[in-house]
């Protein structure tokens, strides 16, 4: 008879959020897999598998063992030389252990412990068979499910996070017994609320997809989306153009049905004068439809909805979509028709009177500060000033914007369009809707000059106050976003190409927000050293060891295109074969200089240097450096660290031949003065004695 069986458990409920559909599907399955750990009922890690639809969340659970492993349970007692009185009779204290073992004093055993000998007993405990532990472990496994507002339903004093109509439960062919959520266990599940209104019977776990599907449920999410995928795709073939399938509108759409069927509407060509952007904002935030584009990318007047029923009357089901849509789009419309006629300068007065941060002024004061630092910026780089201050001082107005109350997302892109339409120059209508890239980790970048300088200074500008008010994130809590913003900001600048201190950068900034907040000047090296950081986790996307990052951040180079060079150069100086030798020759070097007590000359003695190879390599030295520093002052880290490297085998041969900390003090402190020469080096780059371990 086989020890294991596979377990199936789904839980029947009343339409899921399909937003949080996917969390509450993993969140279920890790619980699950933590509660059986805990029970000692052990499954391999990926045994098991998700599977959900609107209407349910299942978890099929591959060969669980049928009963816990059997254990055996030591419990100790008194000590030995308390277990038997005078007369060598048990002890009350003896007798009461072994009574609570369930067996007699002379079954019990002497334990070796670190207080001494003292009474054992090993019982021996059979595991307890599954099917009666499994309905407590998804209980709790259900009961931590991250649910903000569970709701209660009928009269029953328990909550989910939708009222539950049935509970499966499977293990083998057999039916746990047992109540889940006011549900009866059993083996009945339901299929699609329309298609099969029919009972479906579970045979056995293994059964449980293919028994859903003939219920017009496809229950695996991966095979649901991939079917949303391709039938979205064929239906927007199928009208002359492409649908586009945004991965967060697939995976909500996906969420949204159990049946997936896709087709295509379309609706008036008027509608196209109305900003793409705001349209198909409309078709994928309020209708769920993907819109269609041509070959040349552009919007075309239709759309592909996914209906959740396999209709005899789809032409029926596209007028209703074409029925909906239609106001939609029409209140678009009429939010640009009041838009256009506003000139975006007008809002500036609606913006004087919305509080940015009630310590830093309005928005328009921020807009005022982002102006001057991005005009400040464009004069150093020769950029278009005029340009820049124009861009920053419209460049918040469209947050105002009718289309903007309505979508939220096209702040910025409703600007440009509004500043083009008032006759704005293209320069200026771009940065609007650039100075607000990146929007997330791994969006594009502003691409445009004047747009960069604006996203520079708005980011710059919101660190700068933030910090500056004492709100700087901790923990999970960033209200103002200052971690995307820094982390925008070191990626504009290095993708970008801008070569600008972040110091000088954030003096600025601080002096300005000093205005509002006199303090703010003290918080400059903090912001600085924050936005470093933050491209921690960008650069180790990018491949680049924890090292590599160490090593440069350790030597704090505060313009963050100079602090790239030194990442680049240090990535391909630790691929060198001398670079573990190298590394551990700087840690070395740090540990002596760190411990000597003497007082280290600025310049060795050539006269004082006695031994041969560190003749030969105060020679080398002194030939690297002739090379190295004007390379390290042009920022050519890679040729001056892959010059250094040549003086590996003399740095060797310097520590197997040379003893640094020599009993005569000239000699000393001449070698230690050596030794700093060589590192300080190395550290116009970066700790190299990080690099022990990125290779």
């Amino acid at each position: 008879m086989a020890d294991v069986a596979d377990f199936l458990v789904e839980i029947g409920t009343e339409e899921l959020p399909p937003g949080s559909l996917d969390r509450l599907l993993d969140a279920f399955a890790d619980g699950l897999a933590h509660e059986l750990a805990e029970l000692n009922v052990v499954v391999a890690g990926d045994a098991i598998t998700r599977l959900a639809s609107p209407r349910r969340l299942a978890l099929l659970v591959r060969d669980v063992p049928l009963r816990q492993p059997d254990r055996n349970e030591e419990r100790l007692g008194p000590p030995v030389a308390a277990a038997t009185d005078a007369d060598g009779n048990p002890t009350r204290a003896a007798q009461g252990f072994a009574a609570s073992c369930g067996t007699t004093v002379d079954q019990l055993d002497h334990v070796d412990t670190d207080k001494g000998l003292r009474l054992g007993y090993v019982r021996h405990v059979p595991g307890e068979a599954s099917a009666t532990l499994l309905v407590g472990a998804v209980e709790r496994a259900l009961h931590r499910l991250p649910v903000p507002k569970p709701m209660r339903w009928g009269d029953h004093d328990f909550a989910f996070v939708r009222p539950v109509h049935w509970v499966v439960m499977l293990l083998g062919e057999d039916v746990i017994d047992g109540e889940l959520l006011g549900q009866p266990i059993g083996r009945i599940s339901r299929g699609h609320r329309f298609h099969h209104a029919d009972a479906i019977h579970i045979a056995e776990p293994a059964a449980y997809p293919e028994a859903l599907r003939g219920g017009f449920v496809l229950v695996d999410p991966a095979e649901r989306r991939e079917r949303v995928r391709a039938s979205v795709e064929a239906a927007g073939t199928a009208t002359g153009g492409s649908a586009v399938i945004r991965e967060e509108l697939l995976e909500e759409v996906t969420n949204l049905v159990e049946w997936p069927v896709a087709l295509a509407g379309r609706f008036d060509d008027d509608f196209l004068a109305v900003p793409a952007e705001a349209l198909v904002s409309s078709m994928e935030k309020h209708q769920k439809f993907f819109p269609v584009v041509d070959a040349n990318g552009e919007l075309m007047p239709r759309f592909v909805g996914v209906s959740n029923i396999e209709s005899t009357d789809p032409e029926e089901v596209i007028r209703g979509y074409e029925r909906v849509i239609r106001p939609r789009l029409a209140d678009a419309r009429f939010f640009w028709d009041l838009d256009r006629k506003r000139p975006l300068e007008e809002h500036r007065d609606a913006l004087a009177k919305m509080v940015y941060q009630k310590r830093l002024g309005s928005l328009d004061e921020k807009a005022q500060r982002v102006a001057n630092l991005a005009a400040t910026l464009a004069d150093q780089l020769g950029a278009d000033v005029d340009a820049v201050r124009r861009a920053a001082s419209l460049a918040k107005c469209d947050l105002m914007a009718e289309m903007v109350g309505e979508f939220p997302d096209l702040q910025g892109i409703m600007g440009r369009y509004c500043a083009l339409e008032q006759g704005e120059s293209e320069a200026v209508a771009w940065a609007i809707e650039e100075h607000y890239l990146p929007r997330f980790a791994g969006d594009t970048l502003p691409t445009r000059p004047v747009g960069r300088l604006l996203a520079v200074a708005d980011r710059v500008d919101t660190l700068a106050g933030i910090f500056a008010v004492g709100l700087k994130p901790t923990g999970n809590k960033d209200p103002y976003a200052l971690r995307r913003a820094a982390l925008g900001l070191g990626r504009i600048l290095i993708e970008g190409g801008v070569d600008i201190d972040l110091e000088a950068l954030f003096d600025g900034a601080l002096a300005a927000v000093a205005e509002h907040v006199p303090e703010a000047v003290e918080v400059r090296d903090e912001v600085v050293d924050f936005v470093l950081e933050r491209m921690r986790a960008w650069y180790h996307e990018q491949g680049v060891d924890t090292e590599i990052f160490n090593a440069v951040v350790a030597r704090r180079p505060t313009r963050p295109l100079d602090f790239d060079r030194r990442i680049q150069a240090c990535r391909t100086f630790a691929a060198l074969p001398a670079a573990e030798s190298l590394a551990a020759a700087n840690k070395r070097i740090g540990n002596i200089l760190r411990k000597a007590e003497d007082a280290i000359p600025g310049e060795p003695d050539a006269g004082a240097l006695t031994d041969a190879s560190e003749q030969a390599l105060a020679a080398e030295i002194a030939e690297a450096a002739g090379a190295v520093l004007p390379q390290i002052a042009a920022g050519a880290y890679g040729d001056a660290l892959a010059r250094l490297a040549e003086l590996a085998p003399t740095v060797d041969r310097f520590f197997d031949e040379v003893l640094v900390m020599a009993d005569n003090p000239i000699v000393r402190r001449n070698r230690l003065a050596l030794l700093a020469q060589l590192k300080g080096l190395f550290d116009g780059i970066a700790d190299i004695s990080l690099l022990a371990r990125a290779r």
